[in-house]
């Protein structure tokens, strides 16, 4: 469970984001939900320990994000905006090295990597140079490194980014399987379509503050539009009251 209170940063003169609080559940999909520049990353940074808060605080499985870092990274797994594979090294080896900074032994990485591959379609991409691999692939072996350590909690930001239109349905069947595993999932976007695919609960941010959330029907109830596009462009302050 991801649970965050008052989360706020500020960069200099720029209050990126001023108060957020919300709750992803485990066995749940919780999309964050805003326009461009809202707030949803640096938010997702914060939780994942890589900024630390300005004010307020994130917990993950009733850990602090702040006086226990070390112990909520082990208990997240992270795609971020930003995918970073090692260009040089194979899809396998990128994988496996992550596993090894996570303390994984060599025949528990191979046990993961096994299962992981089967799930993701990577068997035939393992033993090749991630450098010229396509988004999609990318996009999958990214994720493989996220999840090589079976984390509880999964925070995915922009996962459907650049992906053709296969690809992305066989991440939402991933990320159906993380939930029905149980597990917490956290992910931003800004694509509707893919939300109201995936989501069992909306927070909606804008100008670095929650606007509104709640099930996809509450948000149509909230903002009385018939469809989610709508509801997000008026609840997000982006459309005048009717």
């Amino acid at each position: 469970m991801i649970v965050a209170e008052n989360l706020a940063k500020r960069f200099g003169g720029v209050q990126a984001v001023s108060r957020v609080s919300f709750t992803a559940p485990d066995g749940s999909i919780t999309a964050l939900l805003g326009p461009n520049g809202a707030g949803k990353t640096t938010t997702l940074r914060m939780i994942s320990t890589l900024v630390a808060p300005t004010h307020g605080t994130a917990r993950v499985d009733g850990l602090d994000v702040g006086r226990d870092a070390l112990a909520v990274r082990a208990r997240i797994g992270l795609l971020s905006d930003a995918r970073g594979l090692y260009g040089r090294l194979t899809a396998r080896e990128n994988v496996a090295y992550y596993g090894a900074l996570r303390g994984l032994a060599p025949a528990a990485i191979e046990a993961s990597l096994a299962r992981l591959a089967g799930v993701l379609e990577l068997t035939a991409l393992l033993d090749r140079r991630t450098d010229g691999f396509s988004q999609g692939e990318r996009m999958k072996v990214a994720i493989a490194r996220a999840l090589v350590h079976d984390p509880p909690n999964v925070i995915l930001d922009e996962p459907g980014n650049g992906l053709d239109v296969m690809t992305t349905r066989n991440l939402r069947d991933v990320i159906r399987r993380l939930r029905d595993a149980g597990k917490c999932v956290l992910f931003s976007s800004h694509v509707m379509q893919e939300v109201s695919a995936l989501c069992d609960q909306i927070v909606i941010v804008a100008k670095g503050e929650v606007a509104a959330h709640g099930t996809a029907g509450e948000l149509l109830e909230a903002s009385g539009c018939t469809n989610l596009e709508d509801a997000f462009v008026r609840l997000s302050g982006e459309a005048p009251e009717p």
